[in-house]
């Protein structure tokens, strides 16, 4: 890394972690130059994919909307060894957000009593900062201005809440969202920007699954949103892929 990077890091307050959040995976969309878009599950910043056989096999069916002046385009997701390809890909003014309601409940212990847990995972992929309506549950929107969002959660400005801005090499900055929900970031690499954010609501309730009513304690929402910047400082180089779960 040159000296101009090292200052520019320092300057904007980035720091490696020494591991990124220990909460669950998140999932994300990549969108290659060529080629449709694919949801992905794993550690962005750790260049962690997961893969099938393995823990991509936990979901359940990831959809995605396709959201343009045209209208909406709702599509499933086709699992492939290493994500869920989409049918179709985000032009210049359009987004895709993504999620899974069906991601299998899971139960840990806090003290003697056992918790029963929904992880609920969404992406969005966006190709600019013109302003945008929310979709998701919780959801991370641009307001108009570079580097800016809007933290929503059921419809309604979220403030003071952490979210993670990650790089592809793994450098990360947090902020925190003001009284109206809204979070601002300093971009300065070129390439792919991942923004996290994650919410515990402990209110139990109940789904409809696979196989019926499944009853849960509480919900973990993570949320990302997936940006390529086409302007900066050359980006560093994401390290050696980390090695998938099984």
């Amino acid at each position: 890394m040159n000296k101009l990077s090292l200052a520019l890091i320092a300057a904007l307050g980035f720091a490696m972690p020494a591991a990124m959040p220990a909460q669950a995976h998140q999932i994300w969309i990549e969108q290659p130059e060529q080629g449709n878009a694919t949801i992905r599950f794993g550690e962005f910043g750790e260049n962690l994919r997961e893969v099938s056989p393995g823990l991509l096999d936990k979901f359940g069916k990831p959809a995605a909307t396709l959201l343009s002046a045209k209208g909406e385009q709702k599509a499933e997701a086709a699992k492939t060894a290493d994500g869920f390809a989409l049918p179709f890909k985000a032009a210049n003014g359009e987004s895709i957000v993504a999620e899974d309601t069906l991601y299998p409940l899971y139960t840990w212990k806090q003290g003697d009593k056992e918790t029963t847990n929904w992880f609920h995972p969404a992406a969005r992929l966006i190709t600019g900062f013109a302003e945008q309506a929310p979709k998701l549950t919780l959801d991370l929107v641009p307001t108009g201005k570079p580097g800016q969002f809007k933290l929503v959660f059921q419809g309604q400005p979220k403030a003071k809440t952490k979210v993670m801005l990650v790089t592809q090499s793994g450098w990360a900055k947090e902020e925190h969202s003001d009284e109206q929900g809204l979070v601002t970031f300093d971009l300065p690499w070129k390439g792919t920007y991942v923004a996290e954010v994650s919410l515990n609501e402990r209110t139990p309730g109940e789904r409809q699954g696979a196989n019926g009513a499944e009853k849960y304690d509480g919900v973990s929402y993570v949320t990302t949103v997936t940006y390529v910047h086409p302007d900066g400082l050359a980006p560093v180089p994401a390290g050696p892929a980390a090695t998938p779960n099984k």
